[in-house]
């Protein structure tokens, strides 16, 4: 199958959003996808704001988005956009890093205020960045997302129909993926 690159963009290594990127991607191994995790905020912060293209992980970061077929990209809302440290890493990107790649845009938040954030925050960058196709994107409401005293995740089951909906439709974007570019 396909290599799929899943980008937490959330600041915390305890957030719903960084959680829930990880349980989806149990799902996508499942179907037999490869899954890369990437956890931006593991990437030091000198080299995100100082904008250092040449330094190791931002290097090592943009190899990984050239080498993979799909992305989910997964971020928290904040004040009606994604997170900083997502934006900071974008933005070191080649601009057609995209080019070529199936794109899941994912995000959460408190309020439903947010939900448009994918669509006119989000899915215009990633466009901008060449992604071949942007699959149907979704907002995961904060309380929908449950950890548990083991560390386990509970998504409330409207969201976990939907998630496995826009996930199951990008799995088979990229089933699609590999014909495409034969017949082009």
């Amino acid at each position: 199958m396909a290599t799929v690159l899943s980008v937490s963009g959330s600041p915390s290594a305890s957030s719903r959003t960084n959680r829930l990127l990880r349980h989806l991607d149990n799902r996508l191994t499942a179907q037999g996808h490869e899954v890369i995790p990437l956890d931006v905020r593991t990437i030091p912060a000198e080299a995100l704001l100082g904008a250092d293209f040449r330094h190791p992980a931002i290097v090592e970061a943009t190899a990984l988005f050239a080498r993979v077929d799909g992305i989910v990209i997964g971020t928290p809302v904040y004040k009606a956009a994604y997170s900083g440290v997502l934006k900071a890493l974008l933005d070191l990107l080649p601009q057609y890093a995209l080019t070529g790649k199936t794109v899941l845009p994912l995000a959460t938040g408190g309020t439903t205020a947010h939900v448009l954030a994918i669509d006119y925050a989000l899915r215009p960058v990633l466009s901008s960045m060449g992604a071949r196709h942007i699959v149907q994107g979704w907002f995961t409401l904060d309380k929908d997302i449950a950890v548990g005293e083991d560390g386990g995740l509970t998504v409330a089951r409207a969201a976990a129909e939907a998630l496995t909906q826009v996930l199951d439709q990008f799995s088979e974007a990229l089933g699609r993926t590999p014909i495409l570019a034969a017949a082009g």
